[in-house]
């Protein structure tokens, strides 16, 4: 490939879990304390003191992310066990209240709290982000634009989020109902350049609508401070797996358009609103439902969209070494999302702690806790 290679980071945000009531625990300024003794900067606190985030370091291909999520997930199971807790890795938890939730302390929560009144308190959601390495800021406008058109099969294969408050919500992702309530939020515009980008968050800030470039909560965004492009329309996966799965096939899509593009070619770009369509389906019905085929303009199942998926990135995978990691999504589509497999313990077994255990035991799975 003639291109230079396409950095990968990964960010995973955890529910930190009491194991006898399986509900949230606010415990984040301990595991703060203890875990930047292993882990330093790459664990951070979140809005609400029930939540863990922990950040790869830059990784060159997908094996070193595979390396970075399962040292960074056993690590936290570590020291959540010395604590006598549990991690679990779902968009939301199954039945535990955002009410009852305590906010992290610090300025950039009180102010999030303030400028958001009741909508940040709601933020019980828990996301994963996947960043890409370009260093060419028009290039990543340019793989931005396009790479739009692939959110909502992203989301359809990362949904983890049924629940909400003890209720099945009927959705597959959740989640994205609470963030979507914040401003500055779901599908980013088209931007016609780096310029044009610059000139909209000066606006912004001129106008006192955001202070700084990270209250861009985009599914997808040019990083605000590092030169990535920041895929975080996720669901945060369950599994390693399905996570270092995702992670892979962002990378080969970016791969795959900015191919494209040193081809004189390019992928179609679509209405912003019929994109969006996508999402809702994605976010209702995930991997068992049906998206729209905007070529054709008809429905076909998710499951054919992400096959044909495979193979639009089929001729760069390989330069990119994550053909098994790519092709993992053909497990997704066989057994379900975290959701699917939520909403089937539960079917089972009529108990949202059992749901929890599941969660729990799945998260687990992969590391090295001997």
């Amino acid at each position: 490939m003639s291109q230079a290679p396409l950095t990968l980071g990964i960010e995973e945000e955890y529910q930190i879990i009491d194991p006898e009531t399986r509900e949230l625990k606010s415990y984040i300024q301990e595991f703060l304390e203890q875990g930047q003794l292993v882990l330093h900067d790459q664990i951070k606190q979140e809005f609400l003191q029930s939540q863990v985030e922990v950040g790869s370091s830059i990784c060159k291909n997908i094996k070193e992310v595979r390396a970075e999520v399962v040292r960074l997930r056993t690590s936290i199971h570590k020291l959540a066990a010395s604590n006598g807790l549990r991690v679990a890795a779902a968009s939301t938890h199954p039945f535990s209240a955002w009410l009852e939730q305590d906010i992290s302390i610090g300025d950039r929560y009180t102010k999030l709290r303030t400028d958001m009144a009741e909508l940040a308190r709601r933020m019980l959601i828990f996301g994963m982000h996947v960043h890409v390495g370009i260093d060419d800021k028009e290039l990543m406008i340019d793989v931005m634009n396009q790479a739009r058109y692939f959110l909502p099969h992203l989301l359809a294969l990362t949904t983890s989020s049924p629940f909400w408050v003890g209720r099945d919500t009927g959705l597959k992702s959740y989640r994205t109902v609470i963030f979507e309530s914040l401003p500055r939020t779901g599908l980013p515009p088209s931007l016609k350049s780096w310029a044009d980008y610059n000139e909209f968050i000066e606006t912004l800030v001129k106008t006192q609508c955001i202070d700084e470039p990270t209250k861009i909560w985009w599914d997808v965004r040019p990083h605000p401070k590092f030169p990535t492009i920041e895929f975080r329309v996720c669901d945060i996966c369950t599994k390693i797996d399905e996570a270092v799965c995702i992670a892979a096939l962002v990378q080969a899509i970016v791969a795959k358009l900015i191919k494209l593009r040193r081809n004189n070619q390019s992928w179609r770009k679509y209405r912003h609103h019929l994109i969006a369509e996508n999402k809702w389906r994605a976010m209702r019905y995930g991997v068992q439902g049906q998206l729209i085929d905007f070529g054709r303009q008809t429905e076909v199942p998710m499951k054919t969209l992400a096959h044909e998926m495979l193979e639009f990135v089929d001729d760069v995978i390989d330069d990119l070494d994550s053909r098994t990691e790519v092709e993992y999504v053909n497990t997704i589509l066989t057994g379900g999302t975290s959701a699917d497999r939520q909403l089937e313990v539960y079917r089972q077994t009529g108990d949202f702690k059992a749901v929890v255990d599941h969660l729990v035991a799945e998260t687990q799975e992969g590391c090295i806790l001997d």
